[in-house]
């Protein structure tokens, strides 16, 4: 490898150099298994003084491009590397970094690693004097990564972006990205508990009448999930149960399907992935076809009662030390 960057970095003539770096390149990302030091030396070799910017903008972007041609375990160390020996030059490797951490988060949301897939695409500079976006591309940016914090439940991270998305949407014409975003502070507001606030925006949004939106745009909206239904759908149905959660000490899947205007069974699909995944308090019972929930009433008398506790005891040590004649600060 090393002779071989050598002799690439050698040549005089800038196209036959790039030519020859190509060809290095698709070596090093064609072997199999893949070798991933071999990946990090070239890319060691790019970010270097010894390759003018103008080739190694080119090769880095290449590179970046062809990162899918890698099994994803060694994709995630090379692209991660990348970003590592990049970063003290990023200025001069914007385009290539966006390609990068694009392909990351891509593959992370693959793997439903949604969270990192939102920290990927929250490094990219949206702002850079280098890269001009507009904003129609800020604010699809924005509202990806909200939507992504979001599918972990996330609504502090997820609420940032949704705030700078808003001074975007104001002036944004397209129908589709615009819901997405009310869509987004719906379920925020919903995580954060403030059902009022969530229900007043899940109704504005239902109440948008259908408009001429391009097929592929309709398509890409109703297949975001796999059981076919929308991200409206489900943050409207998961909105409606937690509410019930606080009204209700128990129900039978046939009525909470009938409530949330949904089959049974995907009632009760619903309500055990909430339960699992500790969005919501209760147990089912199977056996009975019934959702039991719980109170927090009991933990917040025991919270309750350990500040008193401790408020008591406070007074009973300042006491002690008044009888003793021991002088208290103030």
């Amino acid at each position: 490898m090393d002779s071989a960057l050598a002799s690439a970095a050698a040549i005089a003539d800038q196209r036959q150099k790039i030519e020859q770096y190509r060809h290095i390149l698709a070596s090093v990302l064609s072997s199999s298994p893949p070798d991933i030091a071999q990946a990090k030396r070239f890319l060691d070799h790019m970010v270097s003084d010894e390759v003018p910017l103008v080739v190694s903008r080119q090769l880095l972007q290449t590179f970046a491009q062809d990162l899918g041609k890698l099994e994803s375990d060694a994709q995630k160390e090379v692209a991660h590397y990348a970003l590592t020996q990049i970063q003290p030059r990023v200025v001069s490797f914007e385009e290539q970094v966006v390609v990068i951490r694009e392909k990351l988060a891509d593959l992370y949301e693959s793997e439903q690693q949604w969270s990192k897939a939102a920290q990927m695409l929250s490094g990219i500079d949206l702002d850079s004097g280098i890269r001009m976006l507009d904003d129609t591309n800020k604010l699809s940016k924005c509202v990806q990564i909200a939507r992504l914090y979001l599918e972990d439940d996330d609504a502090v991270n997820a609420e940032a972006f949704i705030n700078k998305a808003s001074f975007l949407v104001t002036n944004s014409q397209q129908e589709v990205l615009n819901l997405q975003y009310k869509v987004c502070y719906a379920r925020i507001l919903d995580l954060k508990r403030r059902f009022l606030e969530a229900a007043l925006r899940y109704y504005d949004i239902s109440q948008i009448e259908q408009r001429k939106i391009g097929d592929e745009e309709i398509d890409e909206n109703k297949a975001l999930l796999p059981d076919k239904s929308t991200v409206l759908d489900r943050a409207m149905i998961e909105h409606n149960l937690l509410s019930a959660s606080k009204l209700y000490t128990n129900i039978s899947f046939d009525e909470l399907g009938t409530l949330l205007g949904i089959d049974p069974r995907k009632a009760e699909k619903i309500a055990s992935r909430m339960i699992y995944e500790d969005r919501m308090r209760g147990s089912i019972d199977q056996v009975e076809a019934v959702i039991h929930f719980d109170d927090d009433t009991e933990e917040l008398q025991q919270w309750d009662q350990q500040i008193s506790g401790l408020c008591q005891a406070l007074n009973d040590i300042l006491d002690s030390m008044s009888s003793k004649g021991i002088a208290i600060p103030v």
